[in-house]
């Protein structure tokens, strides 16, 4: 029996931005998670589109969508995957809620009733809220009258793989949910979900890509880049701090080039600064944002 052959990207899970995004790209695995995390049957009107970028003046604060999706109903989709807890995901919902709407009505469009219906889901292997619920659906509630909802069709959603409500979910849920921080044949094999099992297809696939792998290698080949020139200018400069501002400046100008996301450069920052901080950090040395 034959080994099967290792690649780089062997080691990711579905919790990985690279690979949640790769796998994504594909109609039916979008239309398999979107299904899943929402209990609702998602079918796309067409393939979602890929890092669909969103801003209403270059003088202001824009956003990358990694990928997004238009269903059958007139739905406008976003799905997210947050490895790690920046402390600030709610707050950004909201800025992406908002410039998402902005690109869904023609200039000079007056009849907000032509707004799509929207739904933003973001996917966590922590919990958001510290409630213990494997899900938080939020919409527009009157604070006086509860039973009074705003309809204005805008949807978020806050999934935690690591809820403690069982009961509230489908074993296809749980077993997603499993799924996305070990994303191993023997998960996928144990589900009863076909859409599981499907979503396991195409993740097995972009492992197995050569292109995919050349593809994750010069995102990190360009990480140690970033952190080598701040090493170098941190020699020149004599000083401690000049190691971190050289890794940061280049960072700042791989976002202003249009190579990373505001999101991926949090991520590779692991932790050590906040969206705000980065945001005025970058402004502050004479970068623009893209």
């Amino acid at each position: 029996m034959s080994q099967k052959k290792k690649t780089v990207l062997d080691g990711l899970n579905l919790v990985d931005k690279f690979l949640f995004d790769k796998t994504i790209e594909n109609k039916e695995a979008f239309e398999a998670i979107a299904s899943i995390v929402t209990s609702d049957s998602i079918v796309l009107k067409e393939a979602p589109h890929v890092e669909k970028e969103e801003g209403v003046s270059p003088e202001l604060r824009a956003i990358r969508l990694d990928v997004v999706g238009f269903s059958e109903v007139e739905q406008v989709l976003s799905l997210e995957m947050q490895q790690r807890n920046t402390y600030n995901i709610p707050k950004r919902s909201r800025l992406y809620q908002g410039m998402m709407d902005v690109s869904l009505l023609e200039p000079g469009e007056t009849d907000f009733n032509k707004l799509n219906n929207s739904c933003m889901v973001f996917i966590a292997p922590f919990d958001i809220f510290g409630r213990g619920l494997y899900r938080y659906t939020f919409e527009g509630v009157c604070r006086e009258c509860p039973d009074l909802k705003l309809n204005d069709g805008a949807l978020r959603i806050f999934i935690n793989t690591k809820g403690k409500n069982r009961d509230a979910f489908t074993q296809e849920f749980l077993d997603f949910c499993d799924y996305v921080t070990e994303s191993t044949d023997e998960v996928a094999n144990r589900s009863k979900s076909e859409k599981v099992k499907l979503i396991h297809e195409f993740v097995s696939k972009i492992r197995m890509s050569e292109k995919m792998g050349v593809k994750y290698m010069q995102r990190w080949e360009e990480l140690a880049y970033a952190k080598a020139e701040g090493r170098q200018q941190g020699i020149e400069q004599g000083m401690e701090q000049g190691i971190e501002q050289g890794f940061l400046r280049h960072i700042y100008q791989m976002v202003e080039r249009g190579k990373y996301s505001i999101q991926d450069a949090l991520e590779d920052l692991q932790g050590t600064i906040n969206e705000s901080e980065f945001v005025k950090g970058m402004l502050a040395s004479g970068y623009k944002l893209p």
